[in-house]
């Protein structure tokens, strides 16, 4: 587990992009670490642009911006030719090649290319392909301890959505997985 991670999750409105970040910087909260959370969408909710940045850090973080994140969650392809570049150099990239055709080829980051909507229907889960990003992303960059990401999704999920805790625990898994 590094000192820091920052992050970009990105995708189109309703995919759940901002839920994904919002998972990070929970697991960040419950061990105690420092955390920012700074959503960005546009206009629409549903269909228009979305993305967040995540930091989570030891030590106080200064902005909430990210401008060049370690780790890229893209969800689709605009959002990842959009994020790609930006990427420090040894930093990852974990896209859901369900949506994204083009992996670019940079050879100075390590992109992570897996059929997350595909493997999420499949699954009958659907709609949580961003969840099975999530475990991709910690198969590739152990952000937090293993346990943590179970508490975190229980504190993110909703209520009236509680039912749905176990299917999000199966889709960490099987990204963790594939």
């Amino acid at each position: 587990m590094s000192k820091e991670i920052q992050a970009v999750f990105a995708g189109f409105g309703g995919q759940g992009t901002l839920f994904a970040g919002k998972l990070m910087a929970y697991a960040g909260l419950i061990e105690s670490r420092e955390v920012s959370w700074f959503p960005s969408y546009g206009p629409e909710m549903r269909g228009g642009t979305a993305n967040c940045s995540v930091t989570i850090s030891d030590s106080p973080i200064g902005s909430p911006l990210v401008a060049t994140p370690d780790v890229v969650v893209a969800m689709n392809q605009p959002s990842f030719d959009r994020f790609v570049d930006a990427v420090k150099p040894g930093g990852v990239v974990v896209a859901d090649t369900s949506m994204v055709n083009d992996l670019g080829n940079r050879d100075d980051i390590t992109v992570v290319g897996i059929p997350a909507t595909k493997i999420a229907e499949e699954a009958s889960l659907k709609g949580l392909a961003n969840i099975v990003l999530m475990g991709r992303l910690y198969a590739a960059v152990p952000y937090c301890k293993p346990e943590t990401i179970d508490k975190a999704l229980a504190k993110c999920i909703p209520s009236k959505k509680v039912a749905m805790l176990e299917k999000n625990k199966q889709a960490i898994k099987l990204g963790m997985e594939a």
